[in-house]
């Protein structure tokens, strides 16, 4: 077997005790919220900002990226199903008639948890009243890049939102999924992708004058990240959705494409603002 071919035959579960299961995909998510916080924790005090501010902002990031990422893999991939399962949106169960099976919040979607933290942290802006939300969000986006890294981290233990079969002596083998012929990984392409990004910003923060310029890292954030997304989209295997009626990108491209605008709007933004000091 070629040394560039890689058998993924991983447990997607990190550990069981009893009827209790962890598994990474969930495991990377708290480390996600985790480094987050303390990623945040250091910034505000670094830029003297009350730290008990970050205990409702916590809580408003989770709500904000779980009910976003939820609500984005119903209607943007999979309304179909969904339409005829409402129960199942907000459960953790597959339901069919009078048998319920545990099998957790497999779907979940990045640009649905954009929204929801963009939604949930101008709600949160509104309530706390410091600094503008801009400055939030370029301090947020350095703790998401991390985060970003790490659940797609758990997408590659779980076997999903895999990559096309490459068609050479190249690429990752699922066998969790049954399979004999390697794939593109690339949910670690888009890993690789984020914690360039992550190491950009850090860079950024600390090193430039560009964090006091409001609304430059968030946009720089928004059009990397998505730039990224759309670039894999090319190797990673169809997952429904929008495609399906509007063809020549794929849905994850065409969420991507208004958030790559957004990102380029509020650098333009910031600059003339800069120019206009």
């Amino acid at each position: 077997m070629s040394d560039i071919i890689f058998e993924h035959d991983l447990s997607e579960k990190f550990i069981s005790i009893g009827p209790i299961t962890v598994y990474w995909y969930s495991l990377m998510f708290l480390f996600a919220f985790w480094f987050g916080y303390l990623i945040l924790k250091k910034i505000y005090i670094k830029e003297n900002k009350d730290v008990k501010l970050l205990d409702p902002f916590l809580v408003h990031m989770v709500l904000g990226t779980i009910i976003g990422a939820r609500l984005g893999e119903v209607f943007f991939y999979n309304w179909e199903y969904f339409q005829n399962n409402l129960l199942e949106i907000f459960l953790p169960f597959k339901i069919n008639g009078l048998d319920w099976e545990f099998v957790g919040f497999r779907g979940l979607s990045s640009h649905g948890a954009t929204v929801g933290i963009i939604t949930s942290i101008v709600i949160y802006k509104i309530r706390y009243k410091y600094d503008s939300v801009l400055w939030i969000f370029d301090r947020l986006v350095i703790a998401v890049a991390l985060g970003g890294t790490l659940v797609r981290i758990g997408n590659f233990f779980n076997s999903e939102i895999v990559g096309v079969f490459t068609n050479s002596d190249y690429g990752v083998i699922f066998q969790n999924r049954g399979e004999i012929l390697p794939r593109h990984p690339a949910q670690l392409y888009e890993a690789l992708g984020y914690i360039i990004l992550f190491i950009t910003l850090v860079f950024i923060y600390n090193k430039t004058n560009l964090k006091s310029k409001k609304g430059f890292l968030f946009g720089f954030f928004l059009m990397f990240l998505f730039v990224v997304r759309f670039i894999v989209e090319y190797v990673k295997e169809s997952q429904g959705g929008l495609e399906e009626q509007l063809g020549i990108f794929s849905t994850g491209q065409w969420l991507s494409i208004p958030f790559i605008l957004m990102g380029i709007g509020l650098m333009i933004y910031s600059y003339l603002s800069i120019e206009k000091k």
